[in-house]
């Protein structure tokens, strides 16, 4: 994890607009929410898919590098969006002040909207395949997942729950969407780099990307109940205080735990058919479900 959490670092570091560069103010706050923070969650998870093809038909890291590199772009554009007052309205994000509280919320709005269209920049100069019938196919998958039908759809249905009280499947439906979407992008994406992966595995690593995204979810929600601004970065109860549904307030405690558990088995289930190639995933399922931060 540390290897490819450094290289991501470093990629990002170098392919980022420098802060010099004229517009100055937007390209230094781009780098501000991007750089030094986070676990890189979804570069890890397309480094590992990538990986999981036979030996021989591994994805090649230099594409992979840059596929983690979009994949980050995504994910701090809808953080600083998601951190807006006009959305969750947080003030602090990765242990430091939010993008708009830092800088102010119409450089917030551009530095998103900027990360979003940078990251397909890099999709689309960059050779991610061989067969670039599948690297059009990578582009409309990333785009879904940002769109009405992934992220930003998430979002709305999070901003519409407000005050009300959801079933378990209509939990599971909006964060299958606002936090699940890009993450099971990522294991599309980083599987489609390698060459070795037929449809039926694909499908399989789609189930495990699933049940991951909603565990990652269910186990945020823990964290928010357990751990402290100091640990987690970002501004803890805040969804509790906002009368926001989650899957602790749904569930309590002690269920949530024990769902967050039975998703990672049914990850680990997922991927047995794919043998020892998908060792990091497996140990990326453990991480998600088992991590304080």
């Amino acid at each position: 994890m540390s290897k490819v959490q450094a290289r991501i670092e470093s990629a990002l570091e170098r392919l980022l607009p420098p802060a010099a560069i004229a517009p100055r103010r937007l390209h230094e706050a781009m780098r501000y929410v991007v750089l030094g923070g986070g676990k890189r969650i979804r570069p890890l998870l397309a480094f590992a898919a990538g990986e999981a093809a036979s030996e021989g038909a591994a994805a090649d890291p230099g594409r992979l590098e840059i596929l983690g590199c979009a994949l980050e772009c995504i994910h701090a554009y809808s953080l600083v969006h998601d951190d807006l007052p006009c959305m969750d309205d947080d003030v602090l994000r990765r242990g430091k002040p939010a993008c708009h509280v830092e800088y102010d919320e119409a450089t917030a709005l551009l530095v998103g909207d900027s990360l979003q269209a940078f990251a397909f920049q890099l999709l689309t100069e960059h050779r991610l395949c061989d067969d670039p019938a599948v690297q059009v196919e990578m582009l409309k998958i990333l785009a879904v997942a940002c769109g009405s039908r992934g992220m930003a759809g998430g979002q709305a249905i999070d901003l519409a729950s407000v005050g009300q009280t959801l079933t378990l499947p209509e939990l599971e439906y909006m964060h299958i969407h606002k936090t699940g979407a890009l993450i099971r992008a990522s294991v599309a994406l980083g599987a489609r780099c390698s060459n070795g992966l037929g449809s039926a595995q694909l499908e399989r690593l789609d189930h495990y990307a699933k049940y991951v995204g909603l565990a990652f979810q269910v186990v945020d929600d823990v964290l928010d109940q357990e751990s402290s601004t100091a640990t987690l970065g970002k501004t803890v109860g805040k969804d509790a205080a906002s009368n926001k549904p989650t899957y602790v307030s749904l569930l309590g405690l002690t269920r949530a735990k024990a769902l967050a558990e039975e998703l990672r088995e049914d990850a680990h289930e997922s991927l047995a058919t794919l043998g020892g190639t998908a060792q990091r995933l497996r140990d990326l399922a453990d991480f998600v479900v088992l991590r304080k931060f």
